[in-house]
């Protein structure tokens, strides 16, 4: 295996070398957990090959903190940090998202409520530009400003080869209690009352139905009576309705969303019992990514998560069920523990919530008549609200710049990629994934 610096070396080579007109992109080894774009651009793209950054390079169980390569996956390093007593502060829920991606695409989970995202958790990164060279960027450094607009900008500033990122202590397993509120008013109260009393060690929900509202919160143990898990025939989002509490390892409970938030694969019992066990998120993606030129357009569920301001929840599921009425949701309290550099200020001074719910739709079938992601981007603007860059876009170049902060963009692209070989921001999530270059 090459070291860390052999391997920086070997991609600052291909960069340096690289003379083509066309976009760069990136080779992974873990699959990408965007939303399968059919005709996306970027899979004609030049390629940078990344493939080999997936070590994780050392633990500190005293900092509690870890280093690693940014294509190490959350699964992967769960179960080396928990042999120290310790895990990353938030895990996304699906075991090959990679570290890297979970900044480039602001992933969330459920200590998020505490924590922010996982960015918001992460001490330092090493970033390799366009030109080839090697930045380290820490929040308080003469780079801070490319570490903060790392985050959401989906490798259009530069590759991400290193983090440094806080851990936190970890007990073996994990006590699930579920409580149910049949109106969102009761549902705001109770993630209300237990953000302000951090009572809990985790906090999410499922939205079965409009009257049917689960909060989940977890707590780690030292002992439980039983350990169920998720990765076969049981269905996580399920249990939230079917259970008053649960208990899972740890490392389970992390990835109990890996066969599917709400829209599990297979769908069927005999689909499960034959082929459930080995077929998870990581495996569809990739089946749709190679056969992506045959697969039918209307194969692909809409999906996509949304940041509702808090105080506009009520506003937003009146709309939903009116003009979407799609259920089950998956809901994540989100904290915003920090004014984000890459949210542009007119957006953040509209907002006085530092408190968003991330809701999740996943299975929403899709119809040739309605432009569901459009509909949602209306929506959002009205409220104040946002989504993910993860699916489908249709923002026009204004109403996209005033959500993105443009000028800190600018400022560290001018630094990082001169040259645009990895996109502008705007032309790579609504554009290039349209088909347009």
């Amino acid at each position: 295996m090459l070291t860390h610096e052999r391997k920086v070396v070997r991609i600052v080579e291909q960069l340096r070398n690289y003379t083509g007109p066309g976009p760069l992109s990136l080779k992974k080894k873990a699959v990408s957990h965007e939303v399968p774009k059919l005709n996306d651009q970027r899979h004609d793209d030049q390629k940078i090959d990344i493939s080999d950054l997936t070590q994780i390079l050392s633990i500190d169980p005293v900092q509690r903190t870890c280093t690693a390569e940014s294509g190490v996956t959350f699964v992967d390093l769960v179960n080396e940090t928990i042999k120290y007593g310790l895990v990353p502060i938030v895990v996304p829920e699906l075991k090959t998202i990679t570290i890297g991606g979970a900044v480039a695409g602001c992933s969330i989970e459920s200590m998020s409520y505490k924590h922010g995202g996982f960015h918001d958790t992460c001490l330092e990164y090493e970033v390799i530009t366009a030109q080839g060279d090697v930045l380290t960027c820490t929040p308080d450094n003469e780079h801070k400003l490319v570490f903060q607009m790392m985050n959401g900008t989906f490798g259009t500033l530069g590759i991400l080869s290193k983090l440094t990122f806080g851990l936190v202590p970890a007990k073996p397993f994990v006590k699930m209690t579920y409580q149910i509120f049949d109106s969102p008013q009761a549902y705001k109260q109770a993630i209300w009352e237990h953000c302000q009393k951090q009572d809990a060690d985790f906090m999410d929900g499922i939205i079965h139905s409009p009257t049917m509202f689960a909060l989940s919160l977890g707590q780690f143990v030292d002992k439980a009576p039983y350990a169920h898990r998720y990765d076969w025939m049981r269905i996580y989002y399920r249990s939230t309705k079917e259970r008053q509490e649960d208990y899972l390892r740890t490392s389970d409970y992390f990835f109990r969303y890996d066969k599917g938030v709400t829209n599990v694969t297979p769908k069927s019992f005999l689909g499960r019992l034959l082929l459930g066990k080995w077929i998870g998120s990581a495996e569809i993606l990739r089946l749709v990514s190679r056969f992506r030129r045959v697969i039918p357009r209307k194969m692909i569920p809409v999906t996509l998560d949304t940041f509702i301001p808090f105080s506009r929840f009520d506003d937003f599921m009146q709309w939903y069920q009116k003009e979407i009425n799609h259920f089950p949701l998956w809901c994540v309290p989100y904290k915003i523990v920090q004014k984000y550099a890459w949210i542009a200020d007119q957006f953040m001074d509209r907002n006085t919530d530092d408190l968003f719910l991330d809701i999740a739709i996943y299975g929403l079938k899709y119809n040739p008549h309605k432009n569901y992601y459009r509909m949602f981007e209306e929506e959002l603007m009205a409220i104040n609200g946002m989504k993910t860059l993860i699916a489908e876009n249709f923002y026009s170049p204004d109403e996209f710049w005033s959500i993105w902060n443009k000028q800190n963009f600018a400022a560290v692209k001018k630094l990082t990629d001169p040259k645009n070989q990895f996109r502008d921001l705007y032309d790579k999530t609504c554009r290039a994934m349209r088909g347009w270059g």
